[in-house]
C-alpha cells in the first residue's frame, strides 16, 4: 500500500534554550488518505507534544516517493534520486527524478543511507542532490506497535468505503401531452 504524505505546517509558541518563548512555524509529515484526515491526525499528534494552543497554517501533499527512518538519527534529509532509463526508439537516455526523505545525522550519512535504500534497485540511478529538510518529525499511520491493529482496521475500512451513491430517482408522474392542432 502506498502512502500519501501530507506536509503540515504548525504554528505554536516554543520555549527556546534561554527559557524565552517565541512563536515558530514548523513542518511535519503525516500519512493520510485525505486532507481532512491529515488535519485530524496532525491535531492528534501535536496535542500530545504542545501543551498550549497551536494553529495549522498549511497542508499540502508532499512530493516524497518514500520515507526511510534510521535509528540513532535525529535529522531528515531530502535525497534527489535520478532513475536512468534508455529510450529504445530514440536511443537517448531519459532521467526521472524522485525524492526520498532519509533520516541521518549529517549529509554523508544521508548519502550512505540513500545508497543503502537503493541497493536492490535493478536500474541505473544517480544521486544529484542531498539537502537537509526542514521537516521536524514524521508521523506514519502505522508504527508497528501494539494497538495498531485497530488503526489498521479503521484505515482499511476508510479506504475500502465508497461514497454513497444516491439511489436513482424514478419519476412516476405522468404528464398529458397536448397535441398540436394544425389549422
Amino acid at each position: 500500500m502506498s502512502a500519501i504524505w501530507y506536509e503540515c505546517k504548525v504554528k505554536y509558541r516554543k520555549t527556546d534554550e534561554t527559557g524565552g518563548q517565541k512563536v515558530t512555524t514548523e513542518p511535519y509529515l503525516v500519512d493520510a488518505i485525505s486532507y481532512t484526515e491529515a488535519e485530524k491526525r496532525i491535531n492528534e499528534e501535536m496535542a500530545a507534544y504542545v501543551s498550549e494552543e497551536f494553529k495549522i497554517t498549511n497542508i499540502k501533499v508532499a512530493n516524497y516517493a518514500e520515507i526511510h527512518p534510521f535509528e540513532n538519527a535525529d535529522r531528515w534529509f531530502k535525497s534527489k534520486v535520478s532513475l536512468v532509463a534508455y529510450d529504445e526508439e530514440s536511443g537517448k537516455e531519459r532521467k526521472t527524478n524522485m525524492y526520498l526523505l532519509i533520516q541521518a545525522n549529517d549529509v554523508k550519512e544521508a548519502y550512505d543511507n540513500t545508497i543503502h535504500v537503493m541497493k536492490n534497485t535493478m536500474g541505473d540511478y544517480s544521486i544529484p542532490a542531498i539537502s537537509e529538510s526542514p521537516i521536524m518529525d514524521v508521523f506514519p499511520y502505522f508504527s508497528g506497535e501494539e494497538g495498531d491493529l485497530e488503526k489498521l482496521e479503521r484505515f482499511n475500512a476508510l479506504k475500502a468505503s465508497k461514497p454513497e451513491v444516491a439511489a436513482e430517482i424514478v419519476d412516476h408522474m405522468e404528464f398529458a401531452v397536448e397535441e398540436e392542432t394544425v389549422s
